[in-house]
């Protein structure tokens, strides 16, 4: 039976930040990483849905041993992807993660001080068991097999095709198409402006507003210090930045939650001109920061309804029909496919 030091499940963002550091402060440990899926990323490598990207910039969510050196701060998922197999190749992580191996079963025994682990590769079909002093489960903390889509009354009748993000594959084809994203969260405000771009229109369908947030897609204090201090003080000082920023962001919307309100609003107001509805579609009835806000780069969004290639629609569902959903106030929209933004 094979013994490790150290057994870490996920491949991730997480599990490929423990290999670094268990590795470079316990050197001579022994480990191993067990992805059950046949690709390194995690996250990055499983969703494939359009505009995939992330709503962290990257100088506080990347690795602080590899400094970001991208121009966009607000990445998205194939450049986070490419980051995360970089990582990976240049420390000989890659060398140590076995892929397609998936944990059934892990047990603990006080008498022994180790824990053993069975192991199933999905490859082969063979089981196996390892112990190990140490279990690092790096797993994240949604459920990656199915998204989470709400039991909407008659959603078989739908004559399209219902997809939730979590599972979009690549013979979706959306171009020309009436689309409708149920939702109002991070993964909606980014898929209604990638679909935009090539659907006839997309509407955002949501039952309760989302504070929305625009900014920069390349911060220009980035661009400045880039040129000024060298990578790793460039990078040191973007992210702590980036982390005062956030923290006074935070703080004054739980000290001030009406003035921070207020201005949020005046914000998207500014985006989309006086004589659009802000008070019924960003108008959230909680506090910001009750929930996250959703940070839109470079206003993509904003442009996509302003064009006209994309709406709002604030509304419950009461059904789905043959042609699309029909809704509480006795509005009907007509869709080709609707995307389930609702959760992980």
């Amino acid at each position: 039976m094979e013994h490790l030091d150290v057994l870490i499940v996920g491949a991730g963002i997480s599990g490929i930040g423990a290999a670094y550091h268990l590795q470079t402060l316990c050197p001579g440990r022994t480990y191993a990483v067990l992805e059950g899926r046949e690709d390194i990323g995690g996250t990055w490598d499983l969703f494939r849905y359009p505009g995939i990207r992330s709503d962290s910039d990257m100088y506080t969510l990347g690795f602080r041993f590899k400094p970001w050196k991208e121009e966009k701060a607000i990445a998205d998922g194939p450049d986070i992807l490419k980051y995360l197999r970089e990582t990976a190749e240049e420390n000989g992580i890659d060398e140590h993660i076995r892929f397609s191996h998936h944990v059934t079963r892990a047990a603990w025994s006080s008498e022994s001080d180790t824990w053993t682990v069975d192991v199933l590769d999905k490859r082969s079909g063979t089981e196996s068991t390892s112990t190990c002093n140490f279990l690092f489960m790096c797993t994240g903390y949604y459920d990656y097999d199915e998204g989470y889509t709400p039991d909407f009354a008659g959603m078989d009748r739908f004559g399209g095709r219902v997809v939730h993000p979590q599972k979009w594959t690549e013979d979706i084809d959306y171009e020309g198409k009436r689309v409708v994203v149920i939702g109002s969260g991070a993964t909606a405000v980014t898929l209604v402006p990638a679909l935009a771009e090539k659907a006839a229109h997309v509407t955002m369908l949501q039952r309760t507003p989302s504070y929305v947030v625009t900014v920069p897609g390349e911060d220009p204090v980035a661009k400045l210090l880039r040129r000024r201090l060298p990578p790793a003080a460039h990078y040191r000082v973007m992210r702590w930045k980036n982390v005062l920023v956030s923290l006074g962001l935070y703080t004054a919307s739980r000290k001030a939650p009406g003035k921070m309100r207020a201005l949020f609003k005046k914000g998207v107001q500014n985006e989309l001109g006086e004589d659009y509805d802000v008070e019924t579609h960003f108008d959230p009835p909680y506090d910001p920061w009750d929930q996250r806000l959703c940070l839109v780069p470079d206003s993509d969004l904003f442009r996509a309804i302003k064009s006209g290639d994309a709406s709002v629609v604030t509304d419950h569902i009461e059904t789905f029909t043959e042609k699309g959903l029909k809704l509480r106030s006795g509005e009907e929209i007509e869709a080709d496919i609707i995307v389930t933004a609702t959760g992980l």
